[in-house]
C-alpha cells in the first residue's frame, strides 16, 4: 500500500504553516535588539544516531536529543517520564515491570507481559543492546544524552528497532581534571532520591576513572486500606564504574561496569467495573471458605472511578524485586585508512515475582509460592526471570574520494539465554469465585458439583454419560498447582553497511543494508504439578468414551470450571491435540520431550534504507527516504501456548516506512524548527492479549501509522527560551488487517476483531509546550543564577486495551478509552553561577490528573475490568552541588 500523494502534500503544507506560525513570533521579539543583545543562540547538538558524531540538524533522521539538564528540569529519573520531553514516546508497565513494560514510538510498539516477546523499540546503553525494556528501567544517572530515534533503525542498530530506538550515553571519565556532582531530593510519598559521582584522572590526559551511583525510594502510589498493602513503591539503587585509557591520540579503551537492584511491590491494579458483584451472587453463595464470613463484594469492595481517583486497590501484596549487572568494553582505533570500533558486553538480569494476581481480597490463586493462602502450603519458589546475554559489534568507518564517500561496514553477534520459572497455586476461594463466574447456577461449590452427585449439573452430565455420579465426591481444587519452566536460547548475527555519498556540496544520498539471521530454540517443561479436580473431570470424559462429541458447552463449562490453565499440570489426557481439551501441553524441538514437538524458529531478512538530503542553505536540511525494517519472531513462553495442538511460535514482524522532513535553524540560530511526515506499514504485527484465562500471542496481517511531527525551540529573549513538540499519529489496524493462520484458528478471531481499530495506547495527537526563564544577578559579591520552568503535556483519547470490543461482536469493552488529559510540571531554582550549589522546588502532574495506561480483564471474573494507573502528583525539593 502506498501513501496517498495528495494527502501527503496537504499534510506537508499544513505542517509547514504550523511551523512558520510557531517561529515568527520569536523572531518579532528579537528584531528590535542590537547585535550584542542577539548573542544567545540554541546549542549545537551532536548525536551519534548514524554511529558517527554529527550535528542533529545534519542527520536525515527524525531524532530528539535530550540533555542531562533537560532531564533534571523535568524530574526524569528513569525512562517512564521521558514522554514529558518527546511527544512521540510512550512507555507503560503492567503486571510486572521486569516483563510487562512496553515502549512505543509514533504509536507503534509490542505489548509486553511475555518474556518471549522482544521490544519494537530497541534500547542501547553506551552502544550496548539491552534485551528487554524491563532491563532498561534502571535509574538515569550521570548521563550525557538520550537520543529518541523515531521510525525503524535496523540498518545501524543491532536488533529489533522496527518502531525506533533509544540511544543512551553516559558521561566519560575526565582525563584532565577532577570533577564531581551530588544531588538529593525529598518529596511527598516520602520520596528520597540521592545521586552522586566523581571523575578522577589517574594519569593526566591518559588514564582516568569515573564512579557514579543513585539511590531512590518512595511509598507506593496504590494502597489497599483494608489489608494495608501497597503497590508502585520505589526502593532501588545503582552503581556504575568506568575506566578510560587513551595512551595516544589514535587509541581509546573504555570499560564500564554496573550493578543495580530493587526491592519493590509491583504491580497491583484498580478495579473499574465488576458486574458479578452487582448481581449479589457472592452473598447468595454463602461464606467465603478461607474466612468463613459472607462477603457480598466477593473481595472487591473498592470499585469504580472513585477507586481510581483515590488510588485504592483490593489485592494483596505484590513483590517484584530484581537485580542486574553488566560489563562492557569499547575499543576505538585510528588505523589511518579507517576508524575501528569494537563494543563487547555481558549482562545478567534476574527478577523475582510473588503475586496475589487475582486482584481481589479473596484467596483465589497465587503466583510464585506465596504463603498468603490459608490452609495451603507454599508450593515451589518465587516465580523468576533470568536473562543472560552477550553481544559483540565490530565496525570500520572512513572516508574516500576526497571525503565524498563516508563509508561504514560492520558485523554484530548476540547470544541470549532466557529461563523463566513460575508456580501458580489455587486457593480455598477458587471454587467460590468460579461459581460466581457461572452466575451461581450450580450452587456454592460448582467444581464439587461437577464431580459429585446428586446435584443438577452433575445429573445433566451423568445423563449424557459424561460422568459417573459420585465418582469423585468432595474433590476440591484448593491446593492444585503447577510449576513450569520456559527456556529460550537465541542467536542473532548480522553484517551491515551504511554509506553516505556527497553527490554535490549540498546534496547527499545515504544507502544502508543489513543482513540479519535469527535462530531460537523454545521449550516449555512441566517441573511439578497436581490437579486432582481437573484430572477427575477429564477422566470422566474419557471413560464416557464419547470422544468429546457431547454438548460442547457442557464440556467447556466443566473444564473451564475445573482446569485453570496456569495451575493445571501439563500433558493431561486430551491436551495438546486438535479437538482435545484446552489444557496445557509442553513443547520442545527435542523429540525426547513430551507434548507438542516444534522445529526451531529460524528467520533471516535483508533490512535496508535509502535516503537523500538536500541543503539549499547552510541552515536548512530537507530529507526524505524509505526504510525496510524487521523484528524477529519467536516463542510464546506461556503454559497456554500449545493448547489444542497450537504452534507456540509467532512470526517475525516487518515494516516499510516512508519519511520526509525538514530541519532548520532560523533567524541567526535563535529558532529551530524540525518537521517530519511519515507513513509506516507493518506486516505480521505481533500482538499479545490476555483473555481472562490465557495469554495469546498472534500476528495481525497489517498495521499502519501515518502522521507528522514538529519540534521547535526559540530564544525569545536572552532570558526566555520556549520549546514545543507535537506529534499526530494515526496508528491503526486497517479494515482488512487480518491474516488467516490455519494452525491457530482462535488467533484468526482475535486478529479479525482488531480490524478497523486504533492501536493500543496510541493517542492521535500529543502536544508538549515548555518555557524556561533563566537570568543572573549578584548577591554578596557572588554571581548567582535563577530559573523557572513550566512544561505542559496534552494528549487526546487513547485506547488502553488490546481489543476494543468483545470478540465476535461490536460491543465496546468497558473503560477501554482513556480520555484526553493535560499534565503540567513546574520547577524553580536558584544557585551559584559556578554550580557549586543550587536549590530547586518542583511539582510534577500539578493537577493530580489520574490516568491509566492498561485496562484488562480480571482473571476468572467475567466482565470485570481492572486498570494499571500512571503517576499521581508529586512535589518536593532538590539540592545540587557540582565541582
Amino acid at each position: 500500500m502506498k501513501p496517498d500523494s495528495k494527502n501527503v502534500l496537504r499534510l506537508c503544507g499544513g505542517v509547514a504553516a504550523a511551523a512558520l506560525m510557531m517561529s515568527f513570533p520569536a523572531y518579532a521579539q528579537d528584531t528590535a535588539g542590537d547585535e550584542e543583545e542577539q548573542t544567545k543562540k540554541l546549542n549545537k547538538v551532536t548525536v551519534t544516531a548514524t554511529r558517527r558524531e554529527a550535528s542533529i540538524q545534519d542527520v536525515p533522521i527524525a531524532v530528539t536529543a535530550v540533555s542531562q539538564i533537560e532531564l533534571d528540569r523535568q524530574g526524569v529519573v528513569d525512562l517512564r517520564s521521558l514522554d514529558q520531553l518527546s511527544a512521540s514516546f510512550n512507555l507503560n508497565s503492567s503486571q510486572t515491570e521486569s516483563q510487562g513494560t512496553t515502549i512505543r514510538i509514533r504509536g507503534v510498539g509490542t505489548t509486553g507481559n511475555n518474556i518471549g516477546l522482544e521490544s519494537a523499540v530497541g534500547v542501547f546503553l553506551d552502544g550496548v543492546y539491552l534485551a528487554r525494556p524491563g532491563i532498561a528501567l534502571g535509574d538515569l544517572v550521570d548521563l550525557e544524552q538520550i537520543e529518541v530515534l523515531r521510525g525503524p533503525q535496523g540498518t545501524l542498530f543491532g536488533r529489533n528497532t522496527s518502531a525506533g530506538a533509544l540511544n543512551i550515553t553516559t558521561n566519560k571519565p575526565n582525563l584532565s581534571e577532577v570533577e564531581g556532582f551530588a544531588n538529593a531530593s525529598y518529596g511527598n510519598l516520602d520520596f528520597v532520591n540521592v545521586q552522586g559521582g566523581v571523575s578522577i584522572p589517574l594519569i593526566e590526559d591518559e588514564l582516568g576513572v569515573r564512579l557514579s551511583g543513585a539511590f531512590r525510594s518512595r511509598e507506593g502510589i496504590l494502597q489497599n486500606p483494608t489489608l494495608g498493602t501497597e503497590s508502585g513503591n520505589r526502593d532501588r539503587f545503582l552503581l556504575r564504574g568506568q575506566l578510560l585509557w587513551e595512551p595516544h591520540d589514535r587509541m581509546s579503551i573504555r570499560i564500564i561496569g554496573d550493578y543495580s537492584e530493587a526491592d519493590e511491590q509491583c504491580c497491583d491494579a484498580v478495579v473499574l467495573v465488576d458486574p458479578i458483584q452487582t448481581t449479589g451472587v457472592f452473598g447468595a453463595l454463602g461464606p467465603v471458605p478461607s474466612t468463613g464470613v459472607v462477603d457480598p463484594s466477593g473481595g472487591v469492595p473498592l470499585v469504580g472511578f472513585g477507586a481510581l481517583e483515590d488510588r485504592v486497590s483490593n489485592g494483596e501484596q505484590f513483590q517484584n524485586p530484581f537485580e542486574q549487572w553488566g560489563i562492557s568494553g569499547q575499543i576505538d582505533l585510528d588505523l589511518g585508512w579507517s576508524n575501528m570500533t569494537y563494543i563487547g558486553s555481558y549482562r545478567d538480569f534476574f527478577a523475582e515475582s510473588v503475586q496475589e494476581s487475582d486482584f481481589t481480597g479473596l484467596q483465589i490463586f497465587s503466583v510464585g509460592g506465596s504463603t498468603a493462602i490459608p490452609n495451603v502450603p507454599a508450593t515451589g519458589t518465587p516465580a523468576f526471570d533470568d536473562i543472560k546475554s552477550h553481544t559483540h559489534e565490530l565496525r570500520f568507518q572512513g572516508t574516500i574520494f576526497d571525503d565524498r564517500l563516508d563509508w561504514l561496514v560492520g558485523g554484530f553477534y548476540a547470544v541470549e539465554n532466557i529461563e523463566e520459572q513460575a508456580t501458580l497455586t489455587l486457593g480455598d476461594d477458587f471454587d467460590l469465585s468460579v461459581g460466581a463466574a457461572f452466575g451461581g447456577a450450580f450452587g456454592p461449590s460448582p467444581i464439587e458439583s461437577v464431580l459429585s452427585a446428586p446435584n443438577p449439573f452433575a445429573n445433566v452430565l451423568a445423563s449424557m454419560g459424561i460422568i459417573t455420579p459420585g465418582i469423585a465426591p468432595g474433590v476440591s481444587p484448593a491446593g492444585s498447582f503447577s510449576t513450569n519452566q520456559f527456556l529460550q536460547d537465541s542467536t542473532s548475527w548480522s553484517i551491515f553497511t551504511h554509506n553516505t555519498f556527497a553527490l554535490t556540496d549540498n546534496w547527499d544520498v545515504t544507502v544502508g543494508l543489513r543482513w540479519v539471521d535469527e535462530h531460537k530454540d523454545g521449550t516449555f517443561r512441566a517441573l511439578d504439578g497436581n490437579s486432582p479436580a481437573c484430572l477427575a473431570v477429564i477422566t470422566n470424559f474419557l471413560e464416557g468414551d464419547l470422544d468429546f462429541i457431547g454438548d460442547p458447552g457442557l464440556v467447556g463449562a466443566a473444564v473451564g470450571a475445573t482446569c485453570f490453565p496456569f495451575s493445571t499440570q501439563a500433558n493431561l489426557p486430551g491436551s495438546g491435540v486438535p479437538g482435545g481439551l484446552p489444557t496445557p501441553a509442553t513443547f520442545s524441538d527435542d523429540v525426547g520431550e513430551m507434548g507438542v514437538f516444534v522445529n526451531d524458529f529460524e528467520d533471516e531478512e535483508l533490512v535496508w534504507t535509502v535516503k537523500t538530503a538536500f541543503r539549499p542553505t547552510e541552515n536548512i536540511n530537507i530529507y526524505g527516504g524509505f526504510t525496510h525494517g524487521f523484528k524477529a519472531g519467536g516463542f510464546n513462553l506461556d503454559s497456554t501456548a500449545a493448547v489444542l495442538g497450537a504452534d507456540p511460535r509467532f512470526d517475525s514482524e516487518t515494516i516499510d516506512a516512508y519519511e520526509i522532513g525538514i530541519k532548520s535553524d532560523l533567524f541567526d540560530g535563535r529558532v529551530r524548527a524540525n518537521i517530519a511526515v511519515f507513513h509506516q506499514e507493518l506486516s505480521n504485527f505481533q500482538v499479545l492479549e490476555f483473555t481472562g484465562v490465557q495469554f495469546t500471542t498472534f500476528n495481525v496481517g497489517t498495521a499502519l501509522a501515518t502522521g507528522f511531527e514538529i519540534e521547535g525551540q526559540a530564544v525569545v529573549t536572552d532570558q526566555l527560551t520556549v520549546n514545543t513538540a507535537m506529534t499526530y499519529s494515526n496508528a491503526r489496524y486497517p479494515d482488512d488487517c487480518a491474516i488467516q493462520d490455519p494452525t491457530n484458528p482462535a488467533f484468526n478471531i482475535n486478529a479479525a476483531n482488531l480490524c478497523g481499530e486504533q492501536l493500543t495506547n496510541a493517542p492521535e495527537f500529543v502536544g508538549i509546550w515548555g518555557a524556561t526563564w533563566e537570568d543572573g544577578f549578584t548577591a554578596f559579591g557572588t554571581d548567582m543564577t535563577y530559573f523557572g520552568n513550566v512544561n505542559v503535556r496534552f494528549e487526546t483519547d487513547r485506547r488502553t486495551s488490546t481489543q476494543a470490543t468483545q470478540l465476535t461482536s461490536d460491543t465496546p469493552l468497558a473503560f477501554d478509552i482513556q480520555e484526553a488529559n493535560t499534565k503540567v510540571n513546574l520547577r524553580f531554582g536558584i544557585g551559584r553561577a559556578d554550580g557549586l550549589w543550587s536549590i530547586e522546588g518542583w511539582a510534577r502532574n500539578v493537577g493530580d490528573v489520574q490516568t491509566r495506561n492498561v485496562t484488562f480483564n480480571l482473571p476468572l471474573r467475567t466482565g470485570t475490568r481492572g486498570a494499571f494507573i500512571q503517576e499521581p502528583r508529586t512535589f518536593g525539593v532538590t539540592v545540587r552541588s557540582a565541582f
